[in-house]
């Protein structure tokens, strides 16, 4: 059994594109529980058996990815994946699943090989904490004054120390009040991890009850 990975769930995803794309589709309405099942399937046939630059591939990565998709092996591959997409209409022989796949590994090291977007284009409507609409700062989620430390220490890579949350001013300060610049950097460097904190939580629930703007009393 596989861990399932970042990595992984992008193959799937590519998977399961292809699979809309492909001629055998057109005209058929496709359930999505049960694109994701056979998407789910066929990836874990199929990803086992890839080589393991492949399946840890990233941007940082990306040089020890084969700049050739036909030199990437194919021969161990589950044989139920060929026969799967055989029966149900996908490739007519193996060596048309061999195609398949080439075209699915395409699709994935593009997306997997990607560089990150600059932080302006990560700009959301609400703030990722409280989800109000309202005015947005960006939070460096590795602060600024860490990533010299951060970098020497490899605890994150250089692709992901810019990254940034946008966040109200409120919410903003809050993050910076409940621990140190250091502890945000080794341990809450996305918002998903933020949010697993206690006093986030109980700031967030009264946060978003607020009216941005509104003095009481």
């Amino acid at each position: 059994m596989h861990t399932v990975s970042m990595q992984f769930s992008l193959f799937k995803d590519c998977i399961a594109k292809r699979i809309l794309a492909h001629p055998e589709m057109r005209g058929q309405s496709q359930d999505s529980t049960e694109l994701d099942e056979f998407s789910s399937y066929l990836a874990a046939e199929s990803w086992p058996s890839l080589p393991e630059s492949i399946r840890t591939a990233t941007y940082e990565s990306r040089g020890s990815v084969p700049s050739d998709i036909d030199d990437i092996p194919l021969d161990n591959t589950s044989v139920a994946f060929s026969d799967t997409l055989i029966s149900y209409g996908f490739a007519f022989d193996s060596d048309d699943t061999f195609k398949f796949l080439r075209k699915v590994l395409a699709d994935y090291i593009a997306d997997t090989c990607a560089p990150p977007p600059p932080w302006s284009l990560t700009r959301t409507e609400h703030c990722e904490i409280c989800e109000r609409e309202v005015p947005l700062t960006y939070h460096h989620l590795i602060p600024r004054s860490t990533h010299a430390k951060v970098l020497k220490k490899k605890w994150h890579s250089e692709s992901m120390i810019n990254s940034v949350a946008w966040l109200c001013r409120p919410c903003h300060s809050v993050v910076h009040q409940v621990t140190t610049n250091e502890d945000l950097a080794r341990h809450y460097f996305t918002v998903e991890l933020l949010l697993e904190r206690d006093d986030i939580q109980k700031w967030r629930n009264y946060a978003s009850k607020q009216r941005f703007g509104v003095r009481r009393g």
